[in-house]
């Protein structure tokens, strides 16, 4: 497998800096929007939002928006994982 150069390392981590979703404004989405999922749209999971919005209906909704606050650190952690993967991985592939 071949190694990243220092510059495409840093690279990737200058675009992951611009790139990465923000916890404050995840959290704000959360407190103002929350009946809407904005904060799991906002961090890439358009999936669990709409069964979050669904699940409004039933009442466990609004558990699942209370657990969400505890956490949104992870799910900006895991976007930034993916992102940090994601290119690397297409930075490997124009290295071959």
């Amino acid at each position: 497998m071949a190694k990243l150069s220092v510059d495409r390392q840093m690279l990737i981590e200058a675009r992951i800096a611009n790139e990465q979703k923000s916890a404050a404004v995840a959290y704000a989405l959360w407190f103002f929007l929350g009946i809407f999922s904005a904060h799991r749209f906002y961090l890439g999971k358009p999936m669990s939002a709409v069964l979050q919005i669904l699940s409004y209906f039933v009442l466990i909704g609004f558990i699942w928006w209370l657990i969400d606050a505890f956490i949104i650190p992870s799910m900006v952690d895991q976007h930034r994982a993916k992102l940090r993967s994601d290119m690397i991985a297409s930075h490997l592939a124009m290295a071959d």
